[in-house]
Formats: C-alpha cells, structure tokens, sequence
C-alpha cells in the first residue's frame, strides 16, 4: 500500500517517460540511490488498480501473495532529484533480496506500522543496513488505524538508535488528516473530498493562533524537542544556537535545522522519522522531499578515477533477451555496445544494450553515468558480486593507485585490492528434494535451476552422494515454495518436491579383536588365507571423524600392492554396511595385523576373507545409530528464553552454550526435526 501511494503521486512525473529528455544524467549531488524495507507485508507494492500502471510487483507470485518476493528498481524525477529506487522483501526467506540490494545503496527508507512498532523481520533488515552503514529514514505507516500509536519509543529501545522526530499527525485514527512540519512549522492537510481522490492535492499553511490551542502547544514543545536533540548530536548547529539563537528558539531558521539534520543523518547519529498514511494516500510527499533533502548522493571512494567501475548486484533472465545484469556504477561512464572487464571471471564480454528501469519500462538509454542504476544485456558470465570495469589495464592503473594510497607492496595478485565488496550469501537453512515429472525433463531441469541459481545465489543445488537424490537448498520453505512455483510457470516443468532421506550413520561401541581363516578350492586351484584384525571407535562427533585403515609397520612392508589393494576393498566394502540396520560406518579404526596365505590364492579370495573377518569384529563391538545433527546460533530476549529452552529440549536439542542477549545461544540438534527448524525465525 506505501508503495502504491508512492506511484501515483509519481504519476504526472512519469507521463514523459518515453522521453530520452526526461532520462537525462543528472548531476551526482542529486541522485538518491535508495530502498524501501519493512517488516512483511508493510511494504507490498503496487498492483493493477484503477488503470494504474504495474510498480515493482511484477511477478504473479507476488500479485498473487500480496508480498515482495524479489528486489526490483525504479528509476524517476522528484523536484529535480533522480531517485533510483529498489523495492526490497519483508519476508525473512528472501533475507538475500535485502542483502544485495543495501550494498548498492546510499540510503533507505525504514517503514513500519505505527499500530506495531518494530516486528522481527524490521530488526533483521535494519541490522542489515547498519552491517552496509546505510543512512535511513523512518516512515510511520497506516497512522489512520483505530490501533495507532504515535510513539517512537520502540525504535528507540529495539532498534539503539537516535529517532529524530520531524512531524506530528494532526488527528488520530480515522481523524487523522495530515501532519505538522517541525522545521517549518507548516500544518499540511489532506483533504479526501472524494473516493477517486489520490493524494497528489494537499494544503499547506503555517500554524497560526487561530489553530487548536493543544496542537500549537504540542507543535511548539516538538520542535523545542527536535532543536535540542539536534543540537545534542551535532556540534555544529550547537555552536550556532547557543551564539545566536540561545533565547529565542523559535527564531531558528528551518534551513539550518534541515542543514543540521542532514549532518547527523549521514553521521548515522539520529534517524528522522516521519508519519502518514499510505491508505489514504497522506504523507507520501514530505516523504520524497525527505528523502532528497536527508539522505546522501552517491559517494565512493575512487581508484578509477574517470574510468568505469561499477558493481553487479543482480541477475534476470528474460526470455527474449537473456540474462540482464543491473549495475551499481560508481564511477565513469556505461555505454552499450562497448567491451567491458570482469575482473572477479578475469573474461571480458561485450554489452550489447543499455536500459534504465523507469517505473514499470526497461527504456533503452545511450549511456548512463556515475551514481546511477543500470540494466544491462549481454553480460552472460556475470554473476552477483562481480566487479565490472573497462579494461585490463584499467584495473592494473587502480590497483597501483590503491596501492600507493595504502602504502603497502602487492599482495593477493594485481587487481586484489580494486574488487568491490561483493554480496555475502547466507547459508541455507531448508532443504527438500526435487525430481522431474520424467527422466527426459532432467536435462531441461538442470538448465531452470542453473537460471534460477544465477538470479538467486541464496538457493543451493547439491546432489546427494548417498541417496543420488537433488536437493534444494534455500532460506524456507515459502523460499522453495516459490522457487518450485517458479520452475512450473517460467519453465514448463511439473516438478515434485519432497522430503530427504535421512542420512543415518552406524559406529561401533567397544574395541574388538578377531580372526578369520577362508580355505576353498575353486576348479584345480586352492586358496587359504587367514587373517587377524583389530577393530576400535573414534569419536563420530569430532570434525572430519571418518573411518580409518592401518596396516602394522611388518604386515605393511610385506604385502604386495595388489594384496593391499584388495585387503583395503575388504575393509572399506564392510564400511558400507553397519552391523545394526546397514547404514554406513563413521568414527571406526582398523588395524590390519597379519594376513598368511598360500601361494596362488587370488586377491578376491584374499578381500573376501578380510570382509568376512570385519564383520564378525563388528558385531563383537556392538554398533550403534547416529543421526545427524546440526549446529544452529539462536539470538533470543531475555523475556522468551525459558520457552525456547523448553521447545528446543523438546526436539532433543542439547544446548552448549548460553550468553547475554546480544550474543547468540548455539545448540545442536537431530536433523530429522528438520522441518520444524523453519519455527526458529527469531
């Protein structure tokens, strides 16, 4: 609904679209790379409604689950500002979505429902954004419910930041009507005379006395509020309100105040919030202005110089055009039809055409400069993280400036120190199987998941080598829920999906001694062998524990390679079939300790007696079954970590370790309680 408002108070901007005039680079200083991100569902992008045009929202999975599945950018004008917008996930399964899209970004605008305060998914990405150290605004969403409450103590508490009050709302619940600009002190009403009404026409006006007696004393104390606090965490705007200002408040000028909230927004000191209603489309102007007037232009720090540097951060496939690339460009020029250098793939590819995503268009441009966002076609090497410049020798140039600036000798090959951070890929936490309808889709399914896997690098593939089965690897089951959807509708397969076979493991109890003699005559020739061994456990648990062969030093000088060999195939054939239930061996050591024979008996005969002799000291050992077992880190409050004990005993968790709040719980646990993982979302 935020989202929706957003593009149609962007509508008039968005008529020209078609218009390579409208598209024109624009000074550095005036682009705004930003993002919105939210708790799930507080952010849920625009649909078709009213003969609208589409926003990000553009998969059906997302129309249809009324959720943000996949980043998308939106490139438009605001009041002479370019503001290059990516619309990123509320839902903790597409945490990577996020990920990728703060690391391009200069700046985000942090939405949540005044009626609920800071939700789990909103500490998640803010947490993301303070890795990124990303600038952020806040937006009070949905201030017409009954339930809402204007209060920024949550953020406060949950979120350990400075929350700089701008506005107030004029009303409450459904009588809320507008807010007040604290800088300014502008009343700003929106006035719904009608249901078509959309909120692009709003009133402005300075509060005067023949406003409400409560709202000016409240406006008045807010905006003492605000300038103290400012000039709490700026030292700047102290200086200038104790020199100048110190016994009339109420004289300081709104353009120093907006000056001063600035420096401390890009400090990352305070956070400006602000209030509206998406519903009812209020609030969403003050907003954009917010944003152009807060948040930063693009700002890096540059090897290149002029030369082209720029990041890639997101892979499509398109089925007319192939993959397409959007780059994050930090510095030079982007031109289609031009070779560029990918340094991470050391391969340079040429970049057929150029595209910059205006609202719901991909419109193809002649080149795009610095700062921006671009979507490119013809990088079919290029993957998420990549670093894209224009040459070998450009990389070369920046990597001994670099060098030069850091004062330190080459290290880690030439071009070590010019790669852009790339985007870090969190581990997956929800697996399943997947099998095609027939064998003759198998192929045609290798290609969607390699597609897929490109455009998502947080879904994983494997083969498992005990089962042969394919697994799906990913952050949940709405995850590969929507991966599995994606597979039927884009690709034409009917997929199934289902659970994994439980890899379990045997090992033995006790150490074991015994022998074994095998004596058979096969046509006219004799073979007798005898054999004794020694079995013992190793702890299974311990890392890389696997199962061990060993021949004493006299045995091993003395046999042959050939009697090694099959002696070896004996012992490592009993591995694969434990004593209890047959499921492989982990954590046993054999020692070999003498192996006669009689002079023409046949290796097989030889690794046969060997396997025989195992088996009868396995089964002296006593066996036992292991299930496999995973470690997981649980971050908790205080307040719910009796109950979270109590369900992870449940499961048969054991817990090892247990630290303050702010530090993680880690347990292991069977991994037959797989499924039941996905609870854990904390």
């Amino acid at each position: 609904v935020f989202k929706k408002c957003l593009m149609q108070i962007l509508l008039p901007v968005l008529d020209d679209v078609k218009s390579l005039r409208a598209l024109v680079n624009p000074d550095i200083s005036k682009i705004r790379n930003i993002g919105i991100m939210a708790h799930i569902d507080e952010n849920n992008m625009l649909f078709i409604h009213h003969g609208l045009p589409v926003f990000t929202d553009f998969m059906a999975q997302e129309r249809e689950r009324g959720i943000t599945i996949q980043s998308a950018a939106v490139t438009f004008d605001w009041k002479s500002h370019r503001i290059n917008l990516i619309d990123t996930p509320g839902h903790v399964d597409f945490t990577l979505e996020v990920e990728r899209a703060l690391r391009v970004l200069d700046g985000a605008v942090a939405v949540f429902d005044a009626s609920a305060g800071v939700e789990a998914q909103t500490l998640t990405v803010w947490r993301q954004a303070e890795k990124h150290h990303v600038p952020c605004v806040c937006f009070l969403n949905k201030m017409d419910k009954p339930a809402a409450n204007f209060s920024i103590e949550s953020i406060r508490q949950k979120l350990k930041v400075n929350p700089v009050l701008l506005q107030i709302p004029v009303g409450s619940g459904k009588g809320f009507t507008g807010v007040v600009d604290l800088l300014t002190n502008q009343r700003l009403i929106w006035k719904q005379s009608s249901m078509g009404d959309d909120g692009r026409v709003f009133e402005s006006k300075p509060l005067d006395q023949s406003d409400e007696p409560e709202l000016l004393q409240e406006a008045h104390e807010a905006r003492t509020a605000l300038i103290e606090q400012v000039a709490e965490l700026d030292d700047e705007f102290a200086e200038i309100l104790l020199t100048d200002f110190i016994d009339n408040f109420d004289a300081v000028p709104s353009t120093k105040l907006q000056d001063a909230v600035r420096r401390v927004t890009l400090a990352r000191k305070g956070v400006p919030v602000l209030c509206g209603s998406s519903l009812r489309n209020k609030g969403v102007q003050p907003l954009l202005d917010a944003i152009t007037a807060y948040l930063p232009a693009p700002n890096e720090r540059r090897w290149y110089k002029d030369d082209l540097c720029a990041l890639a951060f997101k892979v499509l496939h398109d089925k007319q055009r192939g993959p397409l690339v959007f780059l994050r460009i930090y510095s030079g020029t982007l031109k289609p039809q031009t070779a560029v250098h990918n340094i991470n793939r050391n391969s340079t590819e040429r970049m057929s055409r150029l595209l910059v995503p205006f609202a719901d268009q991909h419109v193809e441009i002649p080149s795009m400069t610095a700062g921006n966002i671009a979507l490119t076609v013809g990088l079919k090497q290029t993957v998420t993280g990549d670093t894209i410049v224009s040459s070998k020798a450009s990389a070369a140039a920046a990597a001994r400036r670099a060098q030069n600036d850091r004062g330190t000798e080459k290290k880690g090959g030439e071009n070590a120190g010019v790669v852009l951070s790339g985007v870090e890929v969190p581990d997956p936490v929800f697996f399943c199987t997947i099998e095609p309808p027939t064998m003759a889709k198998q192929a045609d399914l290798e290609n969607a998941l390699n597609c897929l896997q490109r455009e998502d690098p947080s879904l994983k593939v494997r083969v498992d080598p005990d089962s042969g089965q394919t697994i799906l690897c990913g952050m949940g089951e709405l995850h590969i829920e929507i991966i599995h959807d994606r597979i039927r509708r884009e690709y034409g397969i009917e997929t199934h999906l289902g659970p994994l076979q439980v890899a379990y493991r045997e090992t033995i109890l006790h150490n074991s001694s015994t022998t074994d003699m095998l004596d058979r005559t096969v046509g006219e020739r004799r073979h007798v062998v005898a054999v004794e061994l020694s079995v013992s456990p190793v702890d299974p648990s311990s890392p890389g524990a696997s199962c061990e062969l060993a021949f004493t030093e006299e045995l091993g000088m003395q046999l042959s390679k050939e009697m090694k060999d099959a002696v070896e195939n004996g012992v490592y054939s009993s591995y694969l079939q434990g004593p209890v239930l047959g499921y492989p061996l982990q954590g046993v050591s054999t020692l070999i300790q003498s192996v006669n024979m009689e002079p023409g008996t046949s290796p097989a005969m030889v690794s046969a007696c060997v396997s025989r002799c195992m088996l009868k000291a396995l089964k002296q050992a006593g066996g036992q079954i292991l299930e496999p077992v995973m470690s997981l880190e649980v971050t908790v409050g205080e307040e719910h970590l009796s109950s979270v004990l109590g369900d992870l005993a449940q499961r048969r968790g054991t817990i090892r370790d247990i630290q303050k709040v702010q530090l993680p719980l880690t347990f292991e646990m069977p991994v037959t309680e797989h499924y039941s993982l996905n609870l854990f979302c904390f």
